[in-house]
């Protein structure tokens, strides 16, 4: 039974060392491009309800990121299945252990900063982008290469919103705006790979 054991763990690592190796195709465009079209819509929403209280402002973006989410967390799976077939489940894995911890420290900085400084909620914006480049910078070796730009320009903006937030406080530009056009960017990054490679 031993030798089994053997055999099938050697098999399970065979396994993830070729889905670690080629890339991931579970992404769409479309879907990505969805979700920038959903926070370009959420801030000219907020921006013309004049949404000041930092409960609706907090809201209506976690709404956006949960929304966001699903339909790209369904569209990855299906995608997996497609085009990785029996390795679809180390691939999703592999994106798993890349964006998690970012998501995971992004609503994690959310909760604190809403439950017990809500006066600081201004962060929020610039950090969870710069949590989502340094999700795709984790994740490069899975995605195409073009990515890196759009991790640069969320790492880019991130900070810029944290400067101007300084000033302005919540703003729902400073979240719709860096948010829209990167996803936005990602989608068309992921087009013209997937055009690339066929």
């Amino acid at each position: 039974m031993t030798e089994i054991n053997r055999a099938l763990a050697d098999i399970a690592t065979i396994r993830n060392q070729i889905a670690g190796a080629r890339l991931f195709r579970g992404f769409g465009p479309a879907v990505v491009a969805l979700t920038g079209v959903l926070a370009l819509i959420a801030a000219m929403w907020q921006n013309q309800q004049a949404v000041q209280a930092v409960a609706t402002y907090f809201a209506l973006w976690l709404g956006v990121a949960v929304l966001s989410l699903a339909l790209i967390g369904a569209e990855m799976w299906a995608l997996s299945k497609r085009y990785h077939g029996g390795l679809a489940g180390p691939f999703l894995w592999g994106m798993a252990e890349a964006f998690l911890p970012a998501g995971l420290a992004g609503a994690s900085i959310a909760a604190v900063l809403y439950r017990f400084a809500p006066e600081a909620m201004w962060l929020l914006p610039g950090l969870w982008q710069i949590l989502i480049a340094l999700a795709l910078f984790s994740a490069g070796a899975r995605l195409p290469a073009s990515l890196r730009i759009a991790g640069a320009w969320y790492f880019l903006a991130g900070l810029g919103s944290l400067i101007l937030a300084s000033e302005a406080g919540l703003s729902p530009w400073l979240m719709g705006l860096p948010f829209g056009l990167g996803q936005l960017l990602v989608a068309l990054c992921l087009y013209l790979a997937g055009r690339d490679h066929g």
